[in-house]
């Protein structure tokens, strides 16, 4: 079941279309990992979702809800949790929680309660009374989150949470959204570390110049790019006739010597290609010391469908 769907989504900036006729379903209890540049459209599709921008055209719903005809019951099903912090320095952590609570409506016994839930998930139940001018980093991402998910949200939308922090508060989010996820709601998580995306993500949509040039899992992805296959090969040494011979062969179609006695090779699919390299080793008076199968991962993916890393221009 569907709980997001984006139905022909156009966004422009005067002459620049930063959505382009997007058309992108996620299931309740999925975690979707959006990728993409800066300038993909990644921030611009999100906030849209939450209704922080108007459509140009087409139509968003949310658990059976329009963002343009029921703004406010979108927006009660959402929680957002920024890449700029959105919390305020006067107040306490527990102050700034309670705010965002009362903003959904919330009070009394009830909104208590949630104030204390979401600080224990945070991890930042000792540090209720402080003001967040005295935290890290990290802690201030953990409270951006609490003030986020205490009204329980339907959807929550995490836009580059990771940024600028230590790799202790990192894992620390990465595990909160895994039982985020657990607990029922559904994720929409941004990020420029595909490493992130890839531990945690159930399907991932790939976004370049505003259209979402893949959608999926990574293996059906993987398999949409028709990625081929690469290995890595350790002889005892290398000469130059064996290198050549390797190098022509019909299914190589890259070939690369490391350190001297290393070759990364990229393979297209045959079931005789690793018969063909080993009998041209033996042929040489070459032996194999090491093989190894490297699985495709999103970075060359990444690479594979849009022609670049994900890190340029970033």
């Amino acid at each position: 079941m569907a709980l997001v769907e984006f139905k022909g989504v156009v966004k422009k900036y005067e002459t620049h279309i930063s959505v382009n006729h997007l058309n992108l379903n996620i299931a309740q209890g999925e975690i979707f990992g959006l990728l993409g540049p800066n300038g993909a459209g990644k921030s611009t599709t999100i906030h849209l979702l939450a209704g922080l921008l108007p459509l140009d055209s087409g139509e968003i719903m949310l658990d059976g809800y329009s963002t343009a005809k029921n703004p406010l019951e979108v927006k009660r099903r959402i929680g957002l949790v920024p890449q700029d912090l959105a919390i305020y320095e006067m107040l306490s952590a527990r102050e700034n929680v309670t705010f965002f609570g009362k903003l959904f409506g919330l009070k009394g016994t009830v909104l208590k309660e949630r104030v204390e839930e979401a600080l224990a998930f945070t991890g930042l139940q000792n540090y209720a009374k402080d003001r967040p001018g005295t935290f890290s980093g990290g802690m201030k991402r953990r409270l951006n989150i609490a003030c986020a998910i205490m009204h329980r949200p339907k959807l929550i939308i995490m836009d580059e949470p990771t940024v600028g922090i230590d790799p202790q508060s990192r894992n620390h989010i990465l595990e909160s959204v895994k039982k985020l996820n657990a607990m029922g709601s559904t994720i929409i998580y941004t990020s420029h570390y595909m490493e992130e995306v890839e531990a945690i993500s159930t399907k991932i949509g790939i976004m370049d110049q505003g259209k979402l040039v893949a959608h999926g899992t990574k293996e059906e992805l993987v398999q949409q790019a028709g990625l081929q296959e690469r290995l890595m090969i350790e002889t005892n040494k290398m000469t130059d006739d064996a290198a050549e011979e390797i190098r022509k062969h019909p299914r190589v179609s890259l070939f690369h010597i490391r350190e001297g006695t290393q070759l990364e090779l990229v393979l297209q699919e045959s079931q005789t290609y690793l018969q063909d390299i080993l009998f041209i080793l033996s042929k040489h008076s070459l032996k194999l010391q090491k093989l190894t199968r490297v699985e495709p991962d999103l970075e060359s993916l990444f690479l594979t469908l849009t022609g670049r890393t994900l890190r340029d221009g970033v």
